[in-house]
């Protein structure tokens, strides 16, 4: 009688499925600020380069493991008993915390470069298994939102191979995917000036109101009344030194590109790191003159894009 009593008191003890899938949701995300601002463990032990990468692909092997068990048993009916749910979460919450712990055992001196491609991944990662969490325990059972939610896990953990595995490699990638941004915003532009007609909608605005004297005598002496969506000839004067400017940063950045694939050395850790630091400032700035250029037109901040956009500006 006893022994049948038993398995209904351990149950009871433990709080329903969805519950401990919530608290695990909770857990998850509080360890990602942790994750962002933490530091590498300090250690007498000479670093294994080959070890720590066996290691970060092991544990993302084992995040992927578990989302995928975690995934299947809440995406179909009956749900786990607290017993099975708080075994799967363990198992959760155990892989995240190795992986987490991985990261940490990576130097400063592998490279700061390396480093933030790194904690980019294991970000990408625990983030990834929080929110498939806590999609589980909102909409238990199969659904859209739990496969999509899955994938962006698997995904994760399937980039973690992929990632450069010194800080010479860290660092092209990083100057490449700015090369990227700052062509693409580069072509935006062009396209812009190309597509620019200062007589747009005019035709439009004369059907639209003609109750408008003054309106009217604008129209007929040639000038639109849209000026919110044309450049006027002193905004054009403006644009073409910010496309000449834009030109000459995706130049520059390639010069760096080239010149660390050819010339860096895997050794030169800290000089690479600075390299990276001051490039990255490139690109966010040319994103942000190629949102100014568009009208109407603030010529102040066009300005001051303009400067800290200009690659000859740099420290």
């Amino acid at each position: 009688m006893a022994s049948a009593v038993a398995p209904v008191a351990a149950d009871s003890t433990l709080p329903p499925p969805l519950e401990q899938l919530r608290h695990l949701a909770g857990e998850l995300r509080f360890l990602l600020p942790g994750v962002r601002v933490g530091e590498a463990r300090e250690t007498t032990k000479e670093f294994d380069r080959e070890t720590f990468w066996r290691r970060l692909r092991e544990a993302a092997m084992a995040v992927s493991r578990a989302a995928t068990t975690l995934t299947e048993v809440f995406s179909r009916l009956p749900l786990p008993s607290p017993q099975e749910t708080q075994k799967f979460s363990e198992q959760v919450h155990a892989a995240i915390k190795a992986i987490i712990a991985v990261y940490y055992s990576l130097p400063k001196d592998q490279g700061i470069t390396l480093r933030k491609l790194v904690r980019s991944a294991t970000l990408d990662i625990v983030d990834g298994m929080a929110q498939l969490v806590e999609v589980l325990y909102v909409t238990p059972t199969q659904s859209p939102e739990n496969l999509i939610s899955y994938n962006s896990v698997w995904e994760a953990c399937q980039q973690v191979p992929r990632i450069p595995k010194d800080n010479k490699a860290a660092a092209l990638s990083v100057l490449t995917k700015s090369v990227d941004l700052v062509k693409d915003a580069h072509e935006e532009m062009e396209q812009a000036v190309e597509e620019c007609d200062p007589y747009y909608g005019l035709l439009s605005d004369i059907e639209e109101d003609n109750s408008d004297n003054r309106g009217d005598e604008e129209d007929i002496l040639g000038y639109p009344s849209n000026r919110d969506s044309y450049w006027s000839e002193e905004d054009q004067e403006l644009i073409i030194p910010c496309l000449a400017l834009v030109r000459a940063s995706k130049a520059c950045l390639k010069k760096i590109r080239l010149s660390v694939a050819e010339n860096g050395k895997k050794d030169q850790v800290a000089q690479l790191d600075d390299i990276v630091d001051i490039s990255d400032e490139i690109s966010p700035s040319v994103d942000d003159l190629a949102l100014s250029i568009y009208p109407p037109v603030c010529h102040l901040s066009v300005r001051i894009n303009s400067k800290s956009c200009d690659p000859t500006a740099r420290r």
